[in-house]
Order: structure tokens, then sequence, then C-alpha cells
């Protein structure tokens, strides 16, 4: 558990402590060589200034080389406790916001270094004392440079894991949405398709129950069959969402691109609607490429999405053209109805998300799709879809 004091680690606050605490006890013994007390109030004051230098580190430099200024007008020459002014210029080298501030605290330090060297007392030149006080200085202010410039590259590196950090977020919270959006279009494909359905026939056998009894009897096996195809979708896609794990023996994989829908199954889809009631012709123009089975789902549910649209609003007995035709470029699916089937005596509410998935999930092949009523009645919807490349082809 870390602890703190005023905000501060509780390690940093007792070194500055110490730090002071030595400058205050030099400072008070440099009374004995200057009567008066008076050096002792000066080398007093810089302790208790360097106690904020992490916090405030150019205001005690300026406290600092105002006390230094003193010494130097009163003439005492330069004391132990004058240590303080090395600490302070490396402190705001290293703890100032602008180097600006380091700069020029090195070049007062300059100036105090040609002072205090005028002002020392010795048997050799005062150059020599000058160089040596310079070459002290300037290690003191290269090495807080170096630590200012290590400390600068670990915030870097701390603000650059933070940015990457949540980078990562938001591409997980990109990921859960673009996930809901895949769940929600599957859901809406399995449960549209087969809730139209299963609507418009249990209305259909509940007219022709005492009418036709045999009539409703084959409507109610469709509402049954409908049901379960709806069902092992569901158990279909709820096992894809389920398991993260590995793919492997009895695992279902986590990829959505496997145990999808395939072009092999559009026969028993146009079977369901024909027994649903709609006049389907199929036709099937070229070779049918191998296609990625992503792109055979979206073929497959742009099938099942134009049958039911056709089902719920051209209603039974509506004649339907589906075609499909293969190039060497693109898959095309045109799906037409006349409009002139029995009206549906209570239709499926619609969602309203029909065409948005069918367009959606041709986007994502760089298809196209277009959609409207025909002149002569009826609907149709043309989707074109280009191939991949023949690397990209599985």
């Amino acid at each position: 558990m870390r602890r703190t004091l005023f905000g501060r680690p509780l390690r940093g606050v007792a070194f500055d402590v110490a730090v002071s605490g030595v400058v205050a006890f030099v400072g008070l013994a440099s009374a004995v060589a200057q009567p008066g007390g008076w050096a002792a109030g000066v080398g007093v004051g810089m302790a208790v200034a360097l106690l904020f230098r992490r916090t405030h580190p150019s205001a005690v430099t300026v406290v600092v080389a105002a006390l230094a200024l003193v010494q130097v007008i009163a003439g005492w020459g330069p004391l132990a406790f004058d240590v303080a002014v090395l600490i302070a210029l490396y402190s705001v080298v290293k703890y100032g916001r602008r180097l600006r501030d380091g700069v020029l605290a090195g070049a007062v330090a300059a100036v105090g270094v040609l002072l205090a060297a005028a002002q020392t007392p010795g048997v050799i030149m005062w150059w020599v004392t000058a160089l040596w006080y310079a070459l002290v200085t300037g290690a003191v202010w290269l090495v807080a440079l170096n630590v200012r410039t290590r400390r600068l590259y670990v915030l870097s590196l701390e603000e650059r894991a933070a940015t990457l950090e949540r980078e990562r977020e938001a591409e997980s919270r990109a990921a859960v949405a673009e996930e809901r959006t895949r769940i929600a279009r599957e859901l809406h494909d399995v449960v549209a398709h087969s809730m139209a359905v299963m609507i418009v026939q249990a209305d259909g056998a509940r007219f022709m129950l005492d009418r036709d009894p045999e009539q409703a009897r084959t409507a109610v096996k469709v509402v049954a069959d409908t049901g379960r195809s709806a069902l092992e979708e569901m158990r279909r896609l709820v096992g894809v969402l389920r398991d993260a794990g590995p793919t492997g023996a009895g695992v279902v994989a986590a990829d959505p691109e496997h145990r999808r829908l395939a072009l092999a199954e559009l026969p028993d889809l146009l079977a369901r609607f024909r027994d649903a009631g709609l006049r389907i012709r199929d036709t099937a123009t070229g070779q049918p490429p191998a296609l990625p089975p992503g792109l055979e789902l979206t073929v497959y549910r742009v099938v099942q999405e134009a049958l039911t649209n056709a089902l719920k609003h051209a209603g039974v007995g509506a004649a339907v053209d589906v075609t499909l035709a293969y190039t060497a470029e693109a898959v095309v699916v045109r799906v037409v109805d006349d409009g002139r089937g029995r009206p549906v005596v209570s239709p499926a509410p619609s969602g309203g998300h029909g065409l948005l998935g069918m367009r959606e999930r041709v986007a994502v092949y760089d298809g196209s799709l277009i959609a409207g009523a025909q002149p002569t009645g009826g609907w149709q919807v043309e989707v074109r879809l280009p191939l991949p490349s023949e690397p990209q082809r599985r």
C-alpha cells in the first residue's frame, strides 16, 4: 500500500525533509564563523525553501538565488550551506515545467560562480577557483538535464501505454457493437422469415379449417416444419455465439464463417416458400463458382429476405421469379414478384430492418442493391455481388 503525505509519496517527503534538515544544520553552524547570526538566518531560509523544491522548483530557485545574493552583498564569501544553490539548480532543471527556466537558472548560476570565486580567499588565482566552481555547477546542471530527459521519456511511455489502452478499449467497444449488429441481423433473418411464414399459414389454416380440413392440415404442417427449421437455425446461431474456444472435434467454431448456410440449401428454402403459398420459378445461369462461406450466406439471406417480403406484402399465391446469374466477375441475384397474391388477413408487423440488413450485408462485399416497385405492379430486388480475386477464394 503506497503511503502519501500532502498528496506526495511519503518517501519523497522524508528525503526532502532530510535534505532541508542538513542544510539548516549547516546554516546554524555557520553562525560560529559569522557572528551576529545573519548567516544562520540565510542558511535556514534556504533550507525551508528547499522543502518545496519538487512542487514549486522555479519559485524555490528564485528564493535561494535572492538569499545567495544577500550573502554576496554581505561579503561573507562561499559557505557550506551554499550547497542549497546547487540543489535548487538541480531541482529547477529536473522538475521545472519548461526547460527555459532551467537555462535561465544556469545563466544566473554562472554569474554567481564568478562572484563566489571573487570572494573566495586563497592563495591560488581567482580564475582557477572560478573554473572549479563552474565545473561543479555545470556537472550538476547536466546531470539534472539527463535525469529530466529520462523522466520525460518515461512519462511519454506511460502516456503512450495509456493511449494504447484507451484505443484497445475503443476497439473492444467497436467490436462489441459490430458483433451486436451481426447478431441482430442474423436474428432478424431467422425470426422474421420463419414468423412471416408461420403467421400466413396459421391464418390460412384458421379460415380453411371448416371448408377444407386437408388443406388446413397441410398449412399446420408447414407451420410446424418452419418452426423446427427456425429452432434449428437459432440453436446453430446461439452455439456459434456461445463458444469462444478453439475449434476442434465436437466444438462449434466461434468464427461465424463456420456452419453457415450454403447455396446448396437454397432448394430447401424455395420449397418452404412454395409450401407457404408462393408460386416460385427459379432460374440459374452460368457456372456457379466456389464462393467464400460469407458470400454464400449473403446470397442465401438476400433470397430469404426477398421471398419473406414477397410473402408478407404480395400475399399467398403471388408469382415470384428468382434468378441467380453467375459470371466471371460477379453473382447477380434478382427476385421479382407480381404483387397479385391473396392479401394476408393479419400481416406480421415489419421491424423495418429487412432492407437495411440486406443493404449492410451487400455493402460488406462492395456489392450493389436495387429494390423498388415495378411499373406493372409488384416488387423487385436485384443484388450484384462482385467475386473476390482468385487468391482470396477458398
